[in-house]
């Protein structure tokens, strides 16, 4: 209720003294106190009454109602029959605080204030809750699009006057009623929300954020129709949607608490719908990668193209430009004492796909539908992204030529825009462009309009896609999980996505070999490597592999060792022990007797970065 309402009942006999701005505020509960501090006993949103037994003079006003406005009260209704009239100091005080002040007759007794204030408390949150459940039922009975997330949050603020906000995993804005949440807040909240549930603790989880409370609720569907729970939190964290309320639900009523369940069940029911939506999406990036993979003649995968084209970019009109990210997700063996934790392996390909398919959308825009321009397949570990990118100008002049695609007759025939030697690019100066620059950013095609910044370099930047979602994967991540991510310049040939595929893949490896949780790395750090490698005269390339290889090749005639093998599984596995003594089937100690071996012989240090280059490149040219 609110606290005008109190002054329409007469047989309550108040009378305003100060705040008549604030009357519209919520009265959520009544206490009666002469305590000179009743903090303690105050949650906010109470109607405070008081016989002033706890004033002494004058000096007592200014500390009771700084306590009272602190805590949040509602109002304060003061009696008469102790003093008479209501002292001007605590008029003052009131006034100064803003705090509503009500004088009561000295023939009500503050009983009747306070059943009446609970009576009308009690049944409101009783109409809210059976107006709300009744909506619920309706929309529920109505089909998975009655409405979307936006109905339900609209009538969370209308009926219970809750504000609050559909997020994915990495705290960008699905839906909300009202004010948008703003970025940064959102990651903070999705970070609190992923490391709560890789703890095990019991939603909803509570967060405090610059001096305002939020619960959060976990978004999933358990209802008829609904997809099995995971076996394991890690095989779902980092894909499923969450609720944020601006309140805090830590002593809500049972009653409540299956409310806000019920919401998280309906929406939901939403998100796998628009799941399923992605299917045909995954699908196309799935027959295009089995045709690169398989070595497909460019027209065949030419012709794919032009079927994803339209339904990735629809009216673009001609066939784009394309750049291949590839993501992996590795996790360490689960705990089984851990809360949640289960032996045995986890498949990182799914994970990583639906993690890759949530980056690769612009984390400035809003809505569950910005991510259907984002393909993305998996392939064993690996998420592999075919990302479309607007025809833009002419490429800047730091160009990197792509030996392998020279068929330039063979792109136009397929319909794609023939570009000279068909090069692979790397676009733009390096500066950053926004995560989801190709989802059509910058310009429209056709309208004319000059090209802006990110028109002029639409390409996908590894440090950018990572930038506003590092800290919350993170969280998810915790100690046991590790993102790494590459990114392929932008190629404009069917042909080339075969180079593009093998460049994000390298650009990956360069990541894995970083420290952190959350790492990337983008073609640009490959151009001086990889890309140059059929460049570099015979005389040193010999020369280059004779000096890192012959050592260890000697050894292995010798003592039949197998170092280059060993090497070649260690760099593979990225410089897992555990994994790579998985692969050969060796003992965790045997692969490090074997890689000290390796460095006795050559000089170098696998642990170091640029000594894992030199070997990985020395075996690539070999």
């Amino acid at each position: 209720m609110r606290l005008r309402a109190l002054l329409e009942t007469d047989a309550l006999g108040l009378r305003l003294l100060g705040g008549q701005d604030e009357l519209d505020r919520t009265v959520r509960g009544v206490m009666t106190t002469d305590l000179r501090d009743p903090s303690r006993y105050l949650s906010g949103g109470e109607l405070v009454l008081t016989g002033l037994a706890w004033r002494r003079d004058a000096s007592d006003s200014e500390p009771f109602v700084r306590i009272l406005a602190g805590a949040g009260v509602a109002g304060l209704a003061a009696g008469e029959a102790e003093l008479g009239d209501i002292p001007a100091d605590l008029v003052e005080a009131c006034d100064h605080h803003r705090l509503p002040l009500f004088a009561v007759h000295e023939t009500v007794a503050f009983a009747t204030i306070t059943e009446h204030v609970v009576r009308q408390v009690s049944g409101e949150r009783a109409g809210d809750l059976a107006a709300v459940v009744d909506r619920h039922r309706r929309l529920m009975t109505s089909g998975p699009a009655g409405g979307g997330p936006e109905v339900v949050l609209d009538l969370l603020t209308s009926d219970l006057d809750l504000r609050a906000w559909v997020l994915s995993p990495t705290g960008r804005q699905i839906a909300g009623a009202g004010t948008p949440l703003p970025g940064p807040l959102g990651a903070t909240l999705a970070g609190h929300h992923l490391a709560a549930t890789r703890t095990g603790r019991r939603a909803p989880h509570r967060a405090a954020v610059a001096g305002t409370t939020y619960s959060l609720f976990p978004i999933r569907n358990a209802g008829r129709g609904a997809v099995p729970a995971a076996r394991d939190v890690r095989e779902s964290v980092l894909s499923d949607w969450l609720l944020a309320v601006e309140a805090d639900a830590s002593d809500w009523p049972a009653a409540r608490l299956d409310l806000l369940q019920g919401v998280t069940q309906l929406i939901a029911v939403e998100r796998d719908r628009r799941e399923a939506a992605r299917t045909v999406r995954r699908r196309l990036a799935q027959e295009v990668l089995e045709l690169v993979q398989a070595g497909a003649a460019p027209a065949e995968i030419a012709a794919r193209l032009r079927v994803a084209a339209p339904v990735l970019l629809p009216g673009l009109g001609v066939a784009p430009q394309w750049q291949v990210v590839v993501a992996r997700v590795d996790w360490t063996a689960a705990d089984a004492s851990a809360p949640g934790g289960v032996p045995g392996d986890i498949a990182g390909g799914p994970v990583a796909q639906a993690l890759l398919e949530e980056i690769l959308v612009d984390p400035a825009v809003s809505g569950p539908d910005s991510a259907d321009r984002i393909a993305v397949a998996h392939t064993g570990e690996e998420a592999i992204a075919l990302v479309p990118l607007p025809a833009g100008p002419a490429p800047l002049p730091d160009t990197v030529g792509d030996a392998t695609d020279t068929d330039t007759d063979a792109d136009a025939d397929a319909g794609l825009p023939a570009d000279g030697d068909g090069a692979v690019r790397e676009t733009g100066t390096g500066a950053p462009a926004a995560a989801g620059a190709g989802t059509g950013a910058g310009a429209k095609p056709g309208t004319g309009a000059a090209p802006t910044a990110a028109a002029q370099d639409p390409a996908l930047h590894a440090d950018a896609l990572l930038a506003a979602v590092r800290e919350p994967l993170s969280a998810g991540l915790a100690d046991d999980g590790r993102l790494t991510l590459g990114v392929s310049a932008a190629v404009h040939s069917a042909e080339g996505l075969r180079g593009a595929l093998e460049e994000a893949r390298h650009a990956r490896r360069v990541a894995a070999a970083r420290p952190g949780r959350v790492c990337a790395a983008g073609h640009h750090e490959l151009a001086s490597h990889v890309l140059l490698l059929p460049f570099v005269p015979d005389d040193v390339r010999r020369a280059f592999t004779a000096r890192l290889l012959d050592p260890l090749r000697d050894y292995d005639r010798r003592h039949r060792a197998e170092l280059i093998e060993t090497l070649e599984a260690f760099l593979d596995c990225d410089g897992s022990w555990t994994r790579c003594a998985a692969r050969l089937h060796l003992h965790v100690n045997t692969l490090r007797y074997r890689v000290g071996r390796i460095e006795q012989l050559t000089g170098r240090d696998l642990s170091r970065l640029e000594d894992k280059l030199d070997f990985f490149l020395a075996l690539r040219m070999s």
